[in-house]
C-alpha cells in the first residue's frame, strides 16, 4: 500500500465539533471515542509528540496491534490512507486526514530510567508540576482508571514524531518534523479506549526536557450505526483493509 500524500485539514463548522480539551505538556488523558466518532489531534505549537495506545472498549483483550498494521498495509510509518488494526484483524481506527504524512509506529515509549538518564531525576514533592513524568508512566496511569494496568501496555503509536530507518535497522529521530497547526485525524471503527501521553519521544535527542502540548478536537464523523462505504480511501487502499472493514462491519451487524 502507498499512503496518500498530506492534506490541508478540513474545517470543521461549530456545529459539528462535540467538544474541544488540550492535553498539557508532559502530561496524559484517556477516554472513550464511540464508532462513528472522529478526533482532530493537533501540534498546538510545534515539536509535540503524542503516544497513543488504543484497546476495544467493550473487551479490552482486543487492542492495537502495531505488527499487523505495519504489514497488513505494507507500510513502516503511518499517514492519511492508513489504519489501525487489532489483533483481531478489525480496524479500531482510520486516518482519514494528516498534514505532516509520517506519523512514527516503532519508536516505542520512554520510561523511567531512560528520562532520568537523559533529564535528571525529580520528584512531585519537590516540583510539583514541574516534575519529569515519562510515556510509559504516564500510559499506564491513564490505563489504571479503566481497570487495565502495565501488563496491558501494548506497543504504541507516536503522532507528529518522525524517525529515519538506517540500511543496518537503526532508528534515527528526525528533528523539527511537526509545525505548529499541524494536524491528523482518526475516525473511530469501533468503540476504543485511548490514552495519550504528550511526554517526549524516546529518541528525541533534546538534552532539555521540553514537551509540547497537543489539543483534541472531537466531532462526529457518520452515524454509529452505520457503514464506512466500499469507496472510502481508507477502507479501499488496500485488499487488507477493505477485508479488515469487513471484520470489523460483522461485529456491529
Amino acid at each position: 500500500m502507498s499512503p496518500q500524500s498530506v492534506a490541508e485539514p478540513i474545517p470543521l463548522p461549530l456545529s459539528q465539533v462535540l467538544w474541544e480539551t488540550v492535553i498539557p505538556a508532559g502530561t496524559h488523558w484517556s477516554g472513550v471515542l464511540r464508532r462513528g466518532l472522529a478526533l482532530r489531534l493537533v501540534d498546538s505549537e510545534g515539536g509535540a509528540n503524542l503516544s497513543a495506545v488504543f484497546y476495544r472498549r467493550e473487551d479490552p483483550l482486543e487492542r492495537y496491534n502495531m505488527a499487523d498494521t505495519l504489514k497488513a498495509q505494507h507500510t513502516a510509518h503511518l499517514t492519511r490512507g492508513c489504519v489501525l488494526y487489532s489483533d483481531m484483524g478489525r480496524v479500531m481506527a482510520s486516518i482519514t486526514h494528516d498534514t505532516l504524512g509520517w506519523h512514527d509506529p516503532v519508536g516505542g515509549v520512554g520510561d523511567a530510567k531512560l528520562f532520568e538518564r537523559r533529564y535528571g531525576k525529580t520528584t512531585y514533592q519537590a516540583q510539583r508540576n514541574d516534575m519529569i513524568r515519562n510515556g510509559r508512566d504516564s500510559l499506564v496511569l491513564e490505563l489504571a482508571k479503566h481497570g487495565l494496568g502495565a501488563r496491558d501496555l501494548v506497543a504504541n503509536v507516536n503522532f507528529f514524531s518522525k524517525v529515519a530507518y538506517g540500511e543496518d535497522g537503526s532508528l534515527a529521530w528526525v528533528p523539527g518534523h511537526s509545525r505548529a497547526g499541524a494536524s491528523v485525524d482518526l475516525r473511530f471503527e469501533m468503540n476504543t479506549l485511548a490514552a495519550f501521553s504528550t511526554a517526549p519521544h524516546p529518541l528525541d535527542a533534546n538534552p532539555a526536557y521540553e514537551p509540547k502540548p497537543v489539543t483534541l478536537i472531537a466531532y462526529r464523523a457518520y452515524a454509529g450505526d452505520a457503514r464506512v462505504p466500499d469507496d472510502d480511501a481508507c477502507r479501499s487502499a488496500c485488499p487488507e483493509n477493505t477485508r479488515g472493514f469487513i471484520n470489523t462491519d460483522r461485529l456491529f451487524a
